[in-house]
């Protein structure tokens, strides 16, 4: 069993910055033998894939429309997850979840067996 949180969302404006935070609490499989990757969605919308980081934080996938303002990172005792967003838009606002895969990352939501409940990121122009 694997229960993910979400933090650091929030209210910004464009050009800003925030750090979202993805912590586990887990029975069985260690959080640091889990790929985790970050999904956002809109109302209204499919959930978007963002970015994605292997077990032992090497291995990295980023959406198209993240790409080279996003950085997802494990942090130094991997039990937690990174997602640094950087030059934020008014169109990366959307509530942001982690989710685990016990498969390679991959950008398909499907893979994913275990989601947190989201962190609201809002920014404004």
């Amino acid at each position: 069993q694997v229960h993910l949180v979400e933090s650091g969302g929030g209210l910004v404006q464009s050009g800003d910055s925030l750090t979202l935070s993805c912590t586990a609490s887990t029975s069985g499989r260690p959080f640091n033998s889990l790929n985790i990757g970050w999904f956002r969605q809109t109302p209204g919308k499919e959930r978007e894939f963002v970015a994605a980081i292997n077990w032992a934080g090497r291995n990295t996938l980023y959406g198209d429309a993240v790409k080279g303002r996003f950085t997802v990172s494990r942090n130094a005792n991997f039990n937690s997850v990174q997602l640094r967003l950087d030059n934020l838009k008014p169109e990366d606002s959307a509530v942001y979840y982690c989710a685990s895969t016990t498969y390679g990352i991959t950008t398909y939501s499907e893979a994913y067996s275990n989601w947190g409940q989201g962190t609201q990121v809002a920014v404004s122009s």
